[in-house]
């Protein structure tokens, strides 16, 4: 019998399916399938396969060198196997080579069609009607005649049918077809969708459109053809365009960067780009219309109140010193604002009502749904009031800011495409006294963080204060909470001293979004409130003057806008409703 001509080596243990081994007995391969890819079976006339593997009969101890058994020829049914295997590895490198090769072939054939359109040159036809500037959302017959019916010729302005514009925005959509493209632009005030057809569709710039490309347009109005669809039902017949600022594309399209799927850190890094978003932009844009419609409500209600505009650099507390943003000033220790309301009391003796829009600061460790460390504050103070009265003047304002909302349809559209059960609140909201949400709670099994039934004097933690709110599925001013939990200048009940005269407005689907209160007007509690809290009462003294000069029963109460602005628009957590959320280790971009 002849010797084989060349043997190629398998050790399973210690072998490497590597193309850096040989196959040798000093670097042998770990697998049959492996030396039949790198050492096919009729690459040489005699081929020999010999496999190894540890004798498991003989007994390794520590130390000892390991023992292998001697090197044999493959048996049949492995050599069977391993050629199966190997054929289907045959197959499938083919059909990979195949389709690597079909790819390059396309990928030459796009590139030669591109280098050929670089040379088509489209120009502006001077001979056409002057172009008219307008935003994506002029809609005003007067100005805008929209074409209809059919034409030889795409762009006709020989019988003066469609007017003539000039647009700008960025590509939000576009699909290509047989020579015409679809581009629906936007602009920050309206979409607009652009058919490109003939040699627009040929050049460079066509064929290697991205989304969010910055154009400039111009072309005919048209109505859009029957049961086809496009925004506002029109569009615009392009007869020129020129690229303003080409989006990147392939791994840096936008839609790699802010994927759907993306992780929520990731989406937050790139806050910049997922704003450009229709459900972002939409929030952002409903959010706009709720501080006019706030700043309406002020204006309207009797009595009125007045915009004021207090300092966010202060060196007094509010909430608590736990959640203090601390900064030097000058050498003198100073905080970021947690609320204005201080100040918004010192202004009551001569502008009578007020309100402010301002941010407020809170240095809570707290990665909740509904918490930031910087929000929008909507706070108010009224002066001569009663507690009922204060309830009313809520339920008005949050009620008069739903209706004005809801009355301009372009943001009742908003609205309801992002919270589309979203239904304005029925007056009166359900009133509801801090002790029987406690009885309430333990009514329904609904147990502290510790797993204990509520008591008197919890703090209602907020999954308990959700989950009660959800249930109701109403808005609720739970009211008259203890004063041990509540801030010092809150006024104590006159009928039950151990209540404050506070409320929250709590929201399904949010929880809390108003907090509110009857402030003390009597010096010397105030003066008690502060030693029982341990604030030193100098640094304070313009508040506590307030009470020195014409004191009054006085309320106010403090809405946080993302909160309010999540339960209009369905929003799982507040930091959607902010332009770029500040939570705890989040500052950036």
């Amino acid at each position: 019998m002849a010797e084989p001509s060349k043997s190629v080596y398998v050790d399973e243990d210690q072998g490497c399916d590597d193309k850096s081994e040989d196959g040798s007995e000093q670097k042998p391969y770990r697998t049959l399938l492996f030396a039949h890819i790198q050492h096919p079976p009729d690459s040489c006339d005699r081929l020999q396969y010999l496999t190894r593997k540890k004798d498991p009969g003989v007994h390794q101890g520590p130390g000892v060198s390991e023992v292998h058994q001697q090197w044999v020829p493959a048996t049949a049914t492995a050599l069977k196997k391993a050629y199966k295997l190997y054929e289907q590895h045959k197959k499938k490198q083919a059909k990979g080579d195949e389709l690597a090769l079909r790819e390059k072939q396309e990928a030459d054939k796009r590139q030669h069609v591109l280098h050929e359109a670089k040379k088509l040159n489209i120009r502006q036809d001077p001979q056409l009607p002057k172009a008219l500037k307008i935003r994506l959302n002029e809609k005003d017959p007067a100005l805008i005649k929209l074409r209809s019916g059919q034409s030889e010729r795409d762009v006709d302005y020989s019988q003066g049918r469609g007017t003539r514009v000039r647009v700008t925005g960025r590509v939000h959509r576009f699909r290509s077809q047989k020579d015409v493209i679809f581009l629906t632009l936007q602009d920050g005030y309206g979409l607009l969708q652009c058919v490109l057809t003939g040699d627009l569709t040929k050049t460079y710039d066509a064929m290697t459109m991205t989304l969010e490309t910055s154009l400039e347009l111009y072309g005919e109005m048209w109505e859009v053809p029957p049961k086809q669809h496009a925004p506002d039902d029109r569009e615009l017949h392009a007869d020129y365009y020129e690229v303003i600022g080409k989006a990147a594309g392939d791994k840096e399209a936008i839609t790699t960067r802010v994927a759907a799927d993306a992780d929520p850190q990731t989406l937050y890094d790139n806050r910049h780009l997922v704003i450009r978003g229709h459900h972002a932009s939409s929030v952002m844009k409903v959010r706009a219309a709720l501080l006019r419609a706030f700043r309406q409500t002020y204006e309207e209600i009797t009595p009125s109140c007045l915009e004021v505009t207090p300092p966010c650099m202060v060196q007094t507390q509010v909430e608590g010193g736990a959640t203090l943003f601390a900064f030097d000033y000058y050498g003198q220790k100073a905080y970021l604002t947690q609320s204005s309301q201080l100040y918004l009391e010192t202004c009551l003796p001569s502008l009578g009502n007020v309100f402010c829009v301002a941010p407020s600061f809170r240095a809570e460790k707290s990665l909740t749904r509904r918490h930031l460390s910087e929000y929008t504050h909507v706070e108010a103070e009224l002066d001569f009031i009663t507690f009922d009265d204060l309830l009313a003047h809520l339920e008005l304002v949050m009620c008069r800011v739903v209706e004005l909302s809801l009355a301009n349809p372009q943001i009742a559209k908003l609205i309801l495409d992002l919270n589309p059960k979203f239904e304005a609140p029925e007056r009166p909201f359900k009133r509801m006294k801090y002790a029987e949400a406690i009885e309430w709670l333990n009514e329904h099994d609904i147990k502290t963080g510790e797993g204990e039934a509520h008591i008197f004097g919890d703090d209602i933690a907020e999954a308990a204060e959700r989950k009660m709110t959800d249930i109701i599925n109403r808005p609720i001013f739970l009211t008259h909470f203890p004063t041990e939990i509540k801030a010092f200048y809150m006024r104590k009940d006159p009928q039950d001293p151990r209540v404050t005269e506070s409320v929250d407005c709590l929201m399904p689907g949010v929880g809390e979004i108003v907090g509110g209160s009857m402030r003390m007007e009597d010096y010397d509690e105030l003066m008690e409130a502060y030693k029982r809290v341990d604030i030193d009462p100098t640094p304070y003294y313009w508040y506590t003057d307030q009470r020195k000069y014409g004191t009054s029963p006085h309320g106010g109460y403090g809405l946080g806008l993302e909160r309010f602005l999540a339960w209009m628009c369905g929003r799982f957590t507040v930091r959607e409703c902010s332009l770029y959320p500040r939570f705890t280790d989040r500052c950036t971009p």
